[in-house]
């Protein structure tokens, strides 16, 4: 019997010429997104002093199925797409597992990660409306990295707001986004009125996802001619990021294989939300019964822990609400090595599916994460980003199973992007040093207790 490659690696004639867009398939649709200062039903032209016009528009769209990838994007993306879709043999054979392990590696451009799909999506449209600039956040750094290569190709100004922490934890992030020309600010910072007011509060604030989208927000709507593009959360990136689901699908085909479970990192949701979108469809017509399994840090459990409701997007509450599983946009995470999933919602797509029964979710430690993330590493050879290795636990801990219940699953994980940026992290392990924090019931109960009174949906 022939042995399957370790790797199928697709030709750019099998990249998806369309994002395929999930909510158009679900019959729970996402709740509206809600005006911030009247509480109303958001408007597509109520988006347009934020986004970018095309962009407003794929926010809101519910109902066309598949968005054609413009050719100027698709010229980018040609660059390092398709990802190549990985048969881990060696994992396999030290977990001692009758189970098959995929993963779709999306580590192989400079930002290290799967954000560069939406990123060119984005940069691209601010160009073609004309903006003069564009303001981002970013947690770990991949997404400022990825909206940074984005920006410099489409010859765009980019400020980069890099939550503190993570700032302090990876500096040749800042640099690498410099390299491409962004300016990059620690957040909270004194160069706005949401950063002056944290730090007001708490002068040793480490910031969140939240409080650096506040301060770009801020800074988008004060700026002449400039917009706010996000990296994760918003339904627009995670049909960007449909495009690591289809060809993932496609070279599954070429395997003969189809996943029974899917494994995936789960801060705002983009990569998880992107990979598991057309075998979603198939689980919502019926089609298949696959397992879709969310790995969220237990230092910020929104999906374990948070409550289905209305919330702002951001600390500064400027942006506007989203049904989805929160914290409550005041709750502060704990310092964690995995900074692009310290945030306190959860896309409001993948919220939905979660609410109504078609995914799981697990939350999960630090420490064992990077237990994970050494093993996959010495298995396989790569190294993963913490957020990445969440992903890899979960998918660890379903191949045991497969092993106790003598199950030969087939199990699809993603592999978001690469380590290489955190050796600080691994030097932190390694020394015995790392510890892990779960919030107590009361810090969230604390947050949870504030969130938005809205009654007319």
């Amino acid at each position: 019997m022939t042995k399957i490659p370790h790797r199928i690696t697709l030709s750019e004639e099998h990249i998806p010429s369309a994002w395929y867009n999930l909510r158009a398939d679900m019959p729970n649709k996402p709740a509206p997104m809600l005006n911030p200062k009247t509480l109303e039903k958001a408007r597509e032209e109520d988006l347009y002093p934020v986004f970018c016009k095309e962009l407003s528009h794929q926010e809101l769209d519910e109902t066309t199925r598949f968005i054609d990838i413009p050719g100027e994007v698709m010229d980018m993306y040609k660059i390092y797409r398709p990802s190549p879709l990985i048969r881990a043999y060696n994992l396999e054979k030290e977990l001692d597992t009758p189970a098959k392990i995929y993963f779709k590696f999306e580590g192989n451009n400079t930002s290290g990660s799967h954000k560069l799909n939406s990123a060119i999506a984005q940069a691209f449209y601010a160009k073609k409306q004309g903006v003069a600039s564009l303001t981002t956040e970013t947690g770990a750094g991949q997404w400022g990295t990825a909206l940074s290569e984005a920006c410099a190709y489409f010859k765009l100004p980019l400020k980069v707001f890099m939550v503190k922490s993570s700032s302090q934890q990876k500096p040749y992030r800042k640099a690498i986004m410099e390299n491409f020309g962004a300016s990059v600010i620690a957040s909270p910072s004194s160069t706005t009125a949401a950063g002056r007011a944290i730090l007001a509060e708490d002068p040793q604030n480490g910031g969140s996802l939240g409080t650096a989208i506040s301060e770009a927000v801020e800074t988008a709507v004060t700026t002449e001619n400039c917009r706010y593009v996000l990296g994760s959360v918003l339904n627009q990136v995670l049909l960007h990021q449909s495009i690591i689901g289809l060809e993932a699908m496609e070279a599954m085909k070429l395997y003969d294989e189809y996943p029974d479970v899917i494994v995936g990192c789960a801060g705002g949701g983009s990569n998880l939300g992107g990979l598991i979108a057309p075998f979603m469809r198939d689980r919502l017509q019926g089609k298949a019964k696959t397992r879709f399994v969310a790995v969220e840090p237990i230092s910020c459990p929104s999906l374990t822990r948070g409550v289905f409701a209305y919330d702002y997007c951001d600390v500064g509450k400027i942006t506007p609400l989203a049904k989805m599983y929160t914290l409550g946009c005041t709750f502060k995470p704990a310092s964690s090595h995995a900074g692009g999933l310290r945030y306190h919602g959860m896309s409001p797509i993948l919220s939905q599916l979660y609410h109504d029964g078609m995914m799981e979710a697990i939350a999960v430690e630090q420490t064992r994460v990077f237990e994970a993330a050494k093993l996959f590493a010495r298995c396989e050879t790569i190294l993963p980003a913490p957020e990445s290795a969440h992903a890899i636990l979960g998918a660890v801990r379903e191949a045991v199973r497969c092993r106790e219940e003598g199950r030969a699953e087939t199990i699809l994980f993603g592999l978001t992007g690469t380590g290489y940026f955190d050796m600080a992290a691994y030097s932190v392990f390694n020394q015995g040093q790392m510890t892990d924090y779960r919030p107590t019931d009361e810090e969230l109960e604390k947050s949870i207790a504030v969130l938005p009174k809205v009654t007319k949906m």
